[in-house]
């Protein structure tokens, strides 16, 4: 048997379906660390932990296969 190459191995990345729910904890966890946080540094963690969890959300929306 042949040694597979590190091309066959790695697979083609791909999106998974995310729940809604997730879209919405991002946007209202976004809101919330921007108006109700008053630590500099803490709103800035949140915001962009919230506005990554929202991004990855809009890509699964975009990419992710239809599931009949």
């Amino acid at each position: 048997m042949a040694k597979k190459t590190v091309s066959e191995k790695v697979e083609k990345w791909h999106a998974v379906p995310i729940k809604g729910s997730f879209m919405v904890f991002a946007i209202v966890g976004f809101l919330v660390s921007a108006f109700l946080l008053t630590n500099a540094a803490w709103r800035l963690a949140f915001l962009t932990v919230f506005a990554v969890m929202f991004v990855a959300a809009l890509i699964s929306l975009a990419k992710a296969p239809i599931n009949a």
